[in-house]
């Protein structure tokens, strides 16, 4: 399993995924509960890897988990870039619109609440992808 994780100055997202691409556990939890957080769901599932994104805070995180974890899970830093754009869209994939939301345009919706925890699921979906561009 992979733990995907967003880290920020004021909240975080983490999301857990299997390896038969089914997400067991996505949220968005506040910066002081992050590491509590990923504590608790390494003792809940079998995690195999961190991947994290690369920009905001990231290498302070990076060691705040290194120094929680146990050794023997790696941590890979995945470029963020546009990721919030995409969750945003993503977001609208998973909730579809109801009532008069549906009218609004998609690019014009904003999501009622943070999605950082969508954007940890797409961290780990493109170190995926990386991973197969890199086997062929």
């Amino acid at each position: 399993m992979i733990l995907g994780f967003d880290p920020g100055r004021d909240k975080c997202g983490i999301a857990v995924r299997g390896t038969n691409c089914q997400i067991h556990f996505h949220q968005v939890v506040e910066s002081a509960k992050a590491i509590a957080t990923i504590e608790q769901l390494c003792q809940q599932f079998p995690i195999e890897l961190v991947v994290m994104g690369n920009q905001t805070t990231a290498k302070s995180w990076q060691q705040k988990i290194k120094s929680n974890l146990p050794s023997s899970i790696p941590i890979v830093m995945v470029d963020e870039r546009n990721s919030s754009l995409e969750a945003r869209d993503r977001y609208w994939q998973m909730y579809p619109p109801q009532g008069l939301t549906k009218l609004i345009p998609q690019g014009m919706r904003i999501p009622p609440r943070p999605i950082d925890d969508i954007v940890a699921i797409l961290l780990i979906e493109r170190y995926l992808n990386a991973q197969k561009r890199a086997e062929i």
